[in-house]
């Protein structure tokens, strides 16, 4: 019975994206929860305005996927009408959030500008964080070009993926200066990392602004799934 009960939720799991989309964002959930949790006890701890800023945003995180994923826990026997009319509703009061994730990002981007986030990994643990954000972007550049035929928070969520894996970049990149950069070499990684971080910042930003504008077409076209 256990069997066929795991057969069963693989082939939902292979053939449809959106309840792919909806567990996956329930596991990053939970991760990202953990990392909140993470960054707000050591920046409470050691007084880290990185940490505490970083927590901030995962916070943010946590609360668009968790408004998303109970919105569509809700209204799973609702009509695809209701469905409709609550999922732009719900997208409209995400994306203010998404918007305001995006200014919570200033300040820990800037403090890794300068160079200012608190390193304490060594070099193979650098090269174990490169391999994942290495997967992570790779799966949600994948991710982003399956979404559009889907509804407006499958979208959001993809874009929500997008935007984590983005700010692990800015974050790795950081690391592997601080840990390799040598004393002479200070001055050409802040103009690299000043560089780098705006230009994905800039990518972060459009993204969001784009999933608005994707949005609102939906709506006017009226189109659910």
């Amino acid at each position: 019975m256990r069997r066929q009960q795991i057969k069963l939720l693989w082939k939902k799991w292979s053939e449809n994206y959106s309840f792919k989309t909806l567990a996956g964002s329930t596991v990053s959930l939970c991760i990202t929860t953990l990392f909140a949790l993470y960054h707000g006890f050591l920046g409470l701890t050691l007084s880290s305005i990185w940490h505490g800023s970083i927590c901030v945003f995962y916070l943010l995180l946590v609360t668009i996927r968790g408004i998303i994923l109970l919105t569509e826990h809700k209204i799973k026997s609702k009509s695809e009408k209701e469905k409709q009319y609550r999922r732009q509703k719900i997208f409209y009061a995400t994306s203010a959030l998404l918007f305001l994730l995006n200014l919570a990002l200033i300040l820990p981007i800037s403090l890794m500008v300068v160079l200012k986030k608190p390193v304490t990994m060594g070099l193979i643990p650098a090269i174990a964080m490169a391999a994942y954000t290495t997967y992570k972007i790779t799966m949600a550049i994948i991710h982003m070009k399956k979404r559009q035929a889907h509804h407006v928070l499958v979208c959001e969520l993809r874009t929500i993926n997008l935007i984590d894996a983005l700010v692990s970049i800015l974050t790795l990149q950081n690391t592997l200066i601080m840990i390799n950069a040598g004393k002479g070499e200070v001055n050409n990684m802040l103009t690299l990392s000043a560089i780098s971080s705006a230009a994905i910042y800039l990518l972060i930003l459009g993204i969001t602004v784009q999933l608005f504008l994707n949005g609102k077409t939906t709506r006017a076209n009226g189109r659910s799934e």
